[in-house]
């Protein structure tokens, strides 16, 4: 006798099918549980003020002082006397210390009892046109002006090379740059009115230390005078 099989009842019918959905289903609970994400929850502190009706307190036992009231003013007189004033008073008299139009002046200053002083402006000339410029020590041997002022330049730019000293801080930041720095030479050859203008206050400095530190000099002369000579010259620094 041969079995028939129902194709309603086949179990593996649909296999295919039923594996698809539940893999679906796993890859979707899957994806779910990985993006699954959970914040914590602050904790919170609540507190309750309580009130106590039956709140008791002592009261401080104070001890009350009886003072005395302050006696009562004095009594006016029932009587008051008018006395005639018969005293005589002196009145000061104060004099007035202006002076009027014909008040007369007893001392006069003559004219020639006052002493007048003069005093000489210093002439300020330029390096460039002064008829003798200052001397450097050194430079004495020096014939002409222009031989001159070549030594003086030349002995200015050997005194920065010996004292230049490059500053420790500067150094470390990498601070370089070209300082400008002018000076006056005065009537007596000593070097004043040093300013200074660059990158860094560190380097100013420097450069000022090294300006100062100049040597007294021959001071310049224009007309048969000593005058002032102003001088200006850039020092750079750099970092090699």
């Amino acid at each position: 006798m041969q079995v028939k099989k129902n194709p309603k009842v086949d179990l593996n019918r649909n296999s295919g099918l039923y594996f698809v959905m539940g893999l679906t289903v796993v890859l979707f609970l899957t994806w779910r549980a990985l993006e699954y994400k959970s914040y914590p929850k602050d904790a919170t502190t609540l507190e309750v003020a309580q009130a106590v009706d039956d709140l008791k307190e002592d009261v401080p036992v104070t001890e009350v002082l009886k003072t005395t009231p302050p006696p009562p003013p004095p009594a006016a007189p029932e009587l008051i006397e008018v006395v005639d004033d018969s005293e005589e008073i002196e009145e000061t008299i104060i004099e007035s210390t202006e002076t009027s139009q014909e008040s007369v002046i007893e001392e006069a200053i003559a004219v020639d009892d006052v002493e007048v002083d003069e005093v000489e402006e210093e002439i300020i000339v330029p390096f460039a046109v002064i008829e003798n410029v200052p001397i450097y020590p050194g430079c004495e041997n020096a014939v002409g002006n222009d031989e001159r002022k070549a030594c003086f330049q030349k002995m200015i730019q050997e005194h920065i090379r010996q004292q230049f000293s490059y500053p420790a801080s500067a150094l470390e930041l990498g601070i370089k740059g070209k300082v400008y720095v002018q000076f006056m030479i005065n009537s007596k050859g000593y070097v004043e009115a040093i300013r200074t203008r660059g990158p860094d206050k560190m380097l100013e400095r420097e450069a000022q230390r090294i300006i100062a530190s100049l040597p007294t000099m021959t001071p310049g002369m224009q007309r048969g005078k000593s005058v002032k000579v102003p001088y200006s010259i850039p020092i750079n620094f750099l970092i090699q």
